[in-house]
């Protein structure tokens, strides 16, 4: 997969990449707006102010519809949480699985007083229009956990109050445990995680072939079991997704093994890591009109420590030490629509196209979201393996500070420590070359202080060095392999060697 993975070859037990946490929302189309439900108790010939009377039925239905079910499952009581922070309801599940085992079916119910979106009857007197519009407010959540045969740990989240919009959450790993055990494959889990699996190819294999039509019956099975307002729409749920998290692991063999890796890697990006690296990670290109925030945040936790760079808050990737022997890469997405590729887009005038567009927010972009965020992992781990290792540029650091000639004509070598040669280096490495390449005018806009012709003999000069390439028949330049390696490991060994310790001196 990467450079590190293959220094580390003897120390990593194996590589899995797997859908982790997912969360889905389910809506009904005619009542998850305002004017649809309006229009709905027109049809039926409801008074909009008689709304409260349609609905005070429909809640009693879901509150008896959960009694019973907790009732038939052998669960005592439904428990109300008054303090939403009180615990954590993912440690009270873990308790009861400890007694209950991890067989399939309810395992427990709980209620809890939560904020909603909702409607309230309204009349214009300017327009003479009665109708609903939309209110916020809190009512009674109802969480159904349950073990499902296909998914493992679930939990169903039902609101009593119209709009009645569910929240299904389920772990891929979990899902992926089920697949392994269909196939008779062995392996060792640690809460969403794999420390041991006996065949880790066919593993990766299982993991890729995550069947969303399989997941749409199920959802729509429970949520016909735990939301009986279904019935009264007559209509089947749309099922959006709201979070998605795929997570690459490497798996070491001991903590030992991680433990120098990890230490050096996760320091090392901190200094190296720039936001126009984290937008290509995620497959974005800044611009002069991005309106975003890209930002990184290092966090110590009991656990271990965490580095995690985030996208305006609708993307980011994450790296941790997991149970100190799994270096685990995650990418989440809180709004799939941040990524784009390449599908038939519809047009207004009836017409369609080919082209580059946001992801839709339907469970059926799940394949989608999994290439896309393992392509995101990938890049992360690539820059992390060139960082890793510094080795490789040390030693082309005298090769390249020496003079090449070309054709009868010298082309000097490269100083990191001369601020042109600095500046050079950091206008190349930006991010969004690795996407669209780099020309001379993009690297005008950079190196403002450079004429056209300055710039061009600089390419000249970093091709005659091999640090970059020209595709053929453009004006468009990458960098090489030997140049992406060597201009990582030059500017890690500026900021976090050489920089640092002149500072110190200076202070001392």
């Amino acid at each position: 997969m990467s450079g590190l993975t293959e220094r580390c070859a003897k120390q990593i037990n194996g590589v899995l990449g797997c859908l982790d946490r997912v969360v889905i929302q389910g809506t009904l189309p005619t009542a998850c707006y305002a004017d649809g439900m309006t229009r709905f108790l027109n049809a039926r010939h409801i008074r909009i102010f008689d709304y409260f009377d349609f609905t005070k039925p429909l809640k009693e239905s879901i509150r008896q519809n959960a009694e019973r079910i907790a009732a038939e499952a052998g669960i005592e009581k439904i428990e109300f949480i008054r303090k939403l922070k009180a615990f954590r309801k993912e440690d009270r599940i873990q308790e009861i699985l400890a007694e209950r085992g991890d067989h399939p079916g309810l395992v427990h119910v709980f209620s809890a007083m939560e904020s909603c979106t909702s409607y309230q009857p309204w009349h214009d007197k300017q327009t003479h229009r009665t109708f609903l519009k939309p209110d916020s407010g809190k009512c009674l959540h109802y969480y159904f956990y349950f073990i499902d045969e296909e998914l493992g740990l679930c939990y169903l989240r039902v609101p009593t109050w119209c709009p009645y919009r569910l929240q299904f959450y389920f772990n891929g790993h979990n899902w992926l445990a089920r697949q392994l055990d269909k196939c008779g494959i062995g392996y060792q889990m640690l809460d969403n995680a794999f420390i041991e699996v006996d065949d880790w190819d066919q593993a990766q294999q299982l993991a890729e072939r995550f069947d969303v039509r399989t997941l749409h019956r199920i959802l729509d099975r429970y949520a016909a079991r735990f939301c009986p307002v279904k019935q009264t729409f007559a209509e089947a749920y749309h099922w959006s997704l709201m979070q998605v998290e795929y997570a690459t692991d490497i798996v070491f063999g001991t903590a030992d093994d991680l433990a120098p890796v990890y230490e050096e890697i996760i320091r090392t990006a901190i200094h190296a890591v720039k936001a126009d690296q984290v937008a290509t990670f995620l497959g974005k290109k800044l611009h002069g009109n991005y309106q975003g925030e890209m930002g990184t945040h290092f966090h110590t936790r009991i656990e271990g420590t965490r580095i995690k760079h985030h996208a305006a808050g609708k993307a980011a990737i994450k790296m941790y030490d997991k149970f100190g022997r799994i270096l685990r890469i995650e990418t989440t997405v809180n709004d799939v629509g941040f990524f784009r590729h390449y599908r038939r887009v519809e047009h207004r005038d009836g017409t369609s196209s080919m082209k580059q567009a946001p992801v839709k927010k339907t469970i059926y972009s799940l394949p989608v979201l999994i290439e896309l965020c393992s392509a995101a992992n990938r890049r992360y781990l690539d820059f992390l393996s060139e960082l890793h290792d510094p080795s490789d540029g040390i030693k082309q650091m005298r090769k390249l500070a020496r003079p090449i000639r070309d054709n009868g004509r010298s082309y000097r070598g490269f100083n990191l420590l001369a601020a042109d040669d600095h500046k050079l280096f950091l206008a190349i490495a930006r991010g969004e070359h690795n996407i669209s390449g780099m020309t001379n005018r993009t690297l005008q806009k950079v190196l403002s202080q450079n004429s056209s012709a300055q710039i061009s003999r600089q390419l000249k000069r970093l091709r005659t060095h091999g640090l970059i390439k020209k595709i053929g028949r453009t004006y468009k330049y990458y960098l090489t392999k030997l140049g992406r390696a060597t201009v990582m490991a030059l500017l890690k060994i500026r900021q976090t060697i050489v920089m640092p310790t002149l500072a110190q001196t200076i202070h001392c």
